[in-house]
């Protein structure tokens, strides 16, 4: 499990140009045109971790298993979108798939690419592509509201406090507000969750900006970063045609040519830091003489549902997990070492999983 995150924004953005230097491919059709991407183009890509090579160095293991993070690149949304322009229901509905949103915002100026309304201005361009989120959302909300109003005929009390919550995130959207500011009670989590938002789902605003501006940005990027911390919501600069150039390197000449633009990490770094910021997520390791393997879960999950994203038997049948912190196993030259130095802990049911753990699971078939 990694994460899914959808690649949105305007035609013409340079979403596709993005997707495939991410996922280090040429799926995706990049064209001066709106539209040239119809079907969502998916991808995966190995979260990049330095822990991986040094866990499986000391457990000298045959192979090393990164976790994935798949992007989709979602066709330019344009104004109307949420009453069907550009195709804009079928795209909409590739959104709601994704775990997290990379809003991707033309910070740059170049003649030979036309922008679909004409001018630069990113901050229009992100209200747009928001506006048009926001009035999704709101119809959703409102169809679900007329299939409740049979069943508040018959005085059915759930579909009453439903009708009633969701008139109250009604309200909300239609203030401007994404649905991820929206605060309820926690008895309506499960059904908040159900909805499946296009507002409540967390966003990186990701500014595309020339390659001599990948370092520092520029003043259309600052607008960006401006408007992201007024939201709450995190921001990335990149450039696109530098993201290109840099998938087609081998690890050497990539560090060489980041060097020499001034960038200490490539894009794909920075935005699956910020993915895994936004979504709140860590990384667990199981390692042996057979593989070292990294595996993603939430912050806060308890040791018997991270086995599940192995196997749901290692779940259900939970004894306990012998768990060494990252820093001691290598600290103490592998599991062995660890154990010897007693830094193997035993594990039950309610330990909450941290980031770096080195995880054995005993459990009953």
């Amino acid at each position: 499990m990694g994460f899914k995150c959808g690649i949105v924004g305007l035609p013409n953005v340079g979403k596709s140009t993005l997707f495939n230097a991410l996922t280090q491919t040429a799926n995706a059709e990049a064209s001066n045109y709106p539209f040239c991407t119809i079907e969502p183009n998916v991808g995966e890509v190995s979260v990049p971790d330095t822990r991986l090579p040094m866990l499986a160095g000391l457990s000298q293991s045959k192979n090393i298993i990164p976790t994935k993070l798949t992007f989709v690149d979602i066709a330019g949304l344009v104004e109307g979108a949420s009453k069907g322009e550009g195709l804009g229901n079928k795209f909409l509905s590739n959104i709601r798939e994704t775990d997290a949103i990379a809003h991707v915002v033309r910070c740059f100026i170049d003649e030979n690419i036309t922008h679909v309304q004409n001018k630069i201005d990113p901050i229009s361009d992100i209200q747009t592509i928001e506006t048009e989120l926001l009035l999704a959302d709101i119809q959703n909300l409102e169809n679900r509201k007329i299939g409740l109003e049979k069943k508040i005929k018959s005085n059915d009390d759930n579909s009453k406090i439903a009708y009633k919550f969701f008139g109250d995130i009604i309200n909300f959207l239609n203030d401007g507000k994404p649905a991820r500011e929206f605060i309820y009670d926690r008895n309506f989590s499960q059904i908040y969750k159900e909805l499946n938002l296009l507002t409540s789902k967390p966003t990186v605003y990701i500014c595309n900006v020339a390659e001599i501006d990948a370092h520092s940005g520029n003043e259309l990027s600052k607008l960006v970063e401006a408007h992201a911390l007024k939201l709450n919501c995190q921001c990335v600069v990149i450039s696109a045609s530098t993201e290109s150039e840099l998938s087609i390197l081998n690890e050497e000449e990539k560090k060489e040519y980041l060097n020499s633009i001034g960038l200490e990490e490539t894009g794909l770094n920075k935005i699956i830091r910020t993915g895994y910021k936004i979504l709140n997520l860590i990384t667990y390791f199981t390692s042996g003489p057979k593989e070292t393997r990294a595996w993603t879960v939430q912050k806060e999950t308890i040791a018997p549902r991270a086995a599940a994203v192995i196997h749901t038997d290692f779940e259900k049948g939970f004894i306990r997990a012998e768990t060494i912190s990252y820093d001691d196993f290598i600290t103490f030259q592998g599991e062995q070492g660890s154990k010897e130095a007693g830094k193997m802990r035993l594990e039950g049911k309610d330990y909450i999983v941290k980031d770096g753990d080195i995880m054995h699971f005993r459990f009953a078939n």
